[in-house]
């Protein structure tokens, strides 16, 4: 609610940011560890998460509103709740590198973006040793080899491989 304007000393209402009403986003988007749940499907639910609730502009690259700008105050704490869902979703050790300090959440997506895809060929490399190495004795079920296979396939197509 804010103060009517016109001078009538009335309240009206004010529409709440779909942000917002956000409570618990590792119900909607599951952890990122780089193994389990890959960069490309997070990215994929992520996006799909903040188009929905209307703050996809906080990490695609969008410029902020000058600070001079009424928006801006509203923009930094939404920026804030995207800056936790990011921050939420990682488990602990990709949040350890990418956790700053004043920062936004455009600056942590590119800073995990760059985790994941910069060093894409020595990335390959073990993803690939390790796919030709992976043999039915060490895993305890075929059904377990197979999910294996699968989540070193869905991390090699991280990396462009």
């Amino acid at each position: 609610m804010t103060k009517d304007d016109s001078g009538s000393g009335e309240l009206k209402a004010t529409a709440l940011h779909p942000a917002y009403t956000v409570t618990n986003i590792q119900t909607k988007i599951r952890t990122l560890d780089g193994t389990k749940v890959t960069y490309s499907s997070w990215t994929k639910l992520f996006r799909l998460h903040a188009k929905a609730y209307k703050v996809l502009n906080h990490i695609d690259d969008t410029p902020p509103p000058a600070e001079t700008d009424p928006a801006y105050k509203q923009w930094v704490e939404i920026d804030s709740l995207v800056l936790q869902w990011i921050y939420s979703t990682l488990s602990d050790e990709l949040m350890g590198r990418i956790l700053d300090n004043d920062t936004t959440a455009q600056a942590a997506w590119n800073k995990l973006k760059s985790n994941f895809l910069n060093n894409k060929g020595s990335r390959a490399a073990a993803l690939e040793q390790e796919f030709s190495n992976l043999t039915l004795g060490v895993c305890s079920s075929m059904e377990d080899y197979c999910q294996k296979l699968k989540d070193l396939a869905g991390q090699l197509g991280d990396v462009d491989n």
